[in-house]
């Protein structure tokens, strides 16, 4: 790595950001607030996401920069009403991740990762000056992150302290009695009672994957992402086939979504 250019290359696109925020400087820019740029982080994290998930490094690296400047805004913002500064930043994180690697920057020995993953809690419980409150751990656990992965996060946490299912057996044991729970719901037709057990089955199956070392919210993003794709072909065939997607028949549309699939399949 190049520490003079890393050096450079930050240092300049702060000094763009106080520009663009100087008197004379963007319109736009000089109005912005935490709360109106909270959500252009949002998105720029999600981009992020969906980059990756293309394979695409050119692409990684554009949408890396986006949600960098992001946070780079942020941070001048903070310094205006003389809070913190992005120099503050950087060594709190710097701090906090050494603290947190006792394993590597200490004398602490470790012998795996979910042993690193219980330091790492004990040591951000301790952080909080709350050793013995583990609910505030959960607490902490931001309640705006995406509905599967929060539950992910939640179940996670809470593992760390032994309230976890001992296998993936037991948890897939868990989720048919959620499932058949649904069942006898539907079957009474109970809207109130399906409600719930769909968002039991919901949690199951998200404690399911976590147990198979995967995580949900991105199994989700790429099954979107795989019928989005195979929507699109389903489409392209019907049009080939001389047929428009609003008028295509249900038998139409079944049919040719499974040759798609099996082409997929070769």
């Amino acid at each position: 790595m190049d520490s003079d250019r890393l050096s450079k290359a930050i240092v300049a696109l702060v000094e763009l950001i106080q520009c663009l925020r100087r008197p004379n400087g963007c319109p736009w820019d000089k109005k912005q607030t935490d709360s109106s740029i909270k959500i252009y982080l949002l998105e720029e994290a999600y981009e992020v996401l969906a980059a990756i998930e293309k394979s695409s490094p050119q692409e990684v690296c554009s949408e890396l920069g986006d949600l960098l400047f992001q946070i780079l805004f942020l941070a001048p913002l903070a310094a205006e009403r003389t809070q913190f500064d992005f120099v503050e930043v950087v060594e709190r994180i710097t701090e906090k991740m050494i603290r947190r690697h006792p394993h590597v920057f200490g004398q602490k020995r470790v012998g795996s990762a979910e042993e690193v993953a219980l330091n790492w809690t004990r040591i951000k419980k301790a952080e909080r000056n709350s050793p013995d409150d583990t609910s505030a751990l959960l607490e902490s656990i931001p309640v705006d992150l995406p509905a599967l992965l929060r539950a992910h996060r939640l179940s996670e946490r809470a593992s760390k302290v032994g309230f976890d299912w001992t296998s993936a057996v037991g948890i897939w044991d868990k989720v048919q009695e959620e499932f058949d729970e649904l069942g006898s719901a539907i079957a009474r037709d109970e809207r109130e009672e399906v409600t719930e057990e769909l968002g039991d089955l919901l949690f199951s199956i998200v404690n399911l994957c976590r147990h198979w070392g995967l995580n949900a919210e991105h199994l989700l993003r790429v099954a979107n992402l795989k019928f989005l794709e195979r929507f699109g072909k389903m489409e392209r065939e019907l049009k080939t086939a001389g047929t428009q997607l609003e008028e295509a028949s249900l038998d139409q549309m079944d049919r040719t979504w499974e040759m798609v699939k099996d082409r997929e399949g070769q």
